[in-house]
């Protein structure tokens, strides 16, 4: 899956996003924004910075919250990842006790 960076100030995110700009700050501080090389500037996935938007507005969330959620979302996604991974092995398993098939290692 290919990752599509942008680079934004923080009053430009604040404008794009409808975020007030220490908001903004705010999620750059606790580290829910990758910095860009110059000053008051990120770089993040608009994706990103939409859900961002999201939790804090239609949640009404704050920053910390926020960064309980993103956390919460990677570990589902990780979860996710290793139930397709065991689903792959035991259908690799399947096949190879129902006729014999040759195994291969899953990632």
């Amino acid at each position: 899956m290919e990752t599509h960076l942008i680079t934004i100030t923080y009053h430009e995110c604040a404008v794009s996003y409808g975020l007030n700009e220490a908001v903004v700050r705010e999620f750059a501080e606790l580290g829910l924004v990758r910095l860009a090389a110059a000053p008051d500037t990120i770089e993040e996935e608009p994706e990103h910075l939409a859900r961002l938007a999201r939790l804090h507005h239609d949640l009404g969330l704050g920053t910390e919250s926020i960064d309980v959620v993103l956390l919460l979302r990677q570990r589902v996604l990780q979860l996710q990842r290793e139930l397709r991974r065991q689903q792959a092995r035991a259908a690799q398993l399947e096949r190879f006790l129902q006729g014999g098939a040759p195994t291969f290692d899953v990632l």
